[in-house]
């Protein structure tokens, strides 16, 4: 496949088998059983690697499914509003608020404008851009919607789990606890330790549409799931 073929269709149940070694994609199962391909990342050991997911690349097809599935999922906890985090998951908070109803989103952000205030700003990483020191900031005049509101919280990927925790430190300075969690996809379980910190609810109210394991090199050079 080419690079920029990935991500562009959601594809019916069992068109690729999906439980044997993998080479050129990873086949992700949606919970009604229909696939989507996704590139596999070598990590630095050159023994594991990663799914991934870029969703403001993905066909306009693939991100209005992966928001409705995900819009569903979120019904149950009554959200009055989405708060979405830069700079991928900004894309899906968007069309999940529009699947829910909703008139408008909040948007995080990384930008400072000069009407900020500093007291409503935590520092930002994630596993895509480590080496980039960033500020994760709430416009003052958003607070208003998410005040007394049921919230959710909502990335493209949940991965090492540390945008999550730097946007529900910010909610926090807000006064603000999120409802619920939600993501497309959810990347490995490394991200469950760093929520746990942060408090053992989230464990229970972080949800995505689907889930993709660490992948284990093979001694052929594939790529397989975790043995259980």
């Amino acid at each position: 496949m080419a690079p920029h073929d990935f991500w562009q269709e959601i594809h019916a149940p069992d068109t690729f088998y999906a439980d044997g070694d993998f080479t050129a994609f990873y086949v992700a199962e949606l919970d009604d059983g229909a696939q989507l391909r996704l590139p596999i990342r070598v990590l630095g050991d050159g023994r594991q690697a990663l799914a991934s997911l870029i969703i403001n690349q993905a066909s306009f097809s693939t991100l209005d499914a992966l928001a409705e599935r995900l819009a569903e999922k979120l019904r149950r906890f009554d959200v009055d509003v989405i708060a979405g985090l830069p700079t991928l998951g900004l894309t899906l908070a968007a069309a999940v608020a529009q699947k829910l109803g909703h008139s408008r989103y909040v948007p995080l952000g990384t930008s400072r404008k000069f009407w900020y205030r500093d007291e409503l700003s935590v520092p930002l990483s994630s596993i895509t851009t480590p080496t980039q020191q960033k500020r994760l900031y709430i416009d003052p005049r958003m607070l208003p919607l998410l005040e007394g509101r049921r919230v959710a919280l909502i990335d493209d990927v949940i991965s090492s789990g540390t945008s999550i925790v730097s946007g529900l430190e910010l909610l926090s300075a807000c006064g603000i606890e999120p409802a619920v969690i939600g993501a497309a996809m959810l990347q490995s379980d490394r991200w469950r330790e760093k929520l746990a910190v942060s408090g053992p609810q989230w464990l229970e109210r972080t949800v995505g549409v689907f889930a993709t394991p660490v992948l284990e090199k093979t001694e052929t050079g594939s790529w397989r799931k975790p043995r259980t």
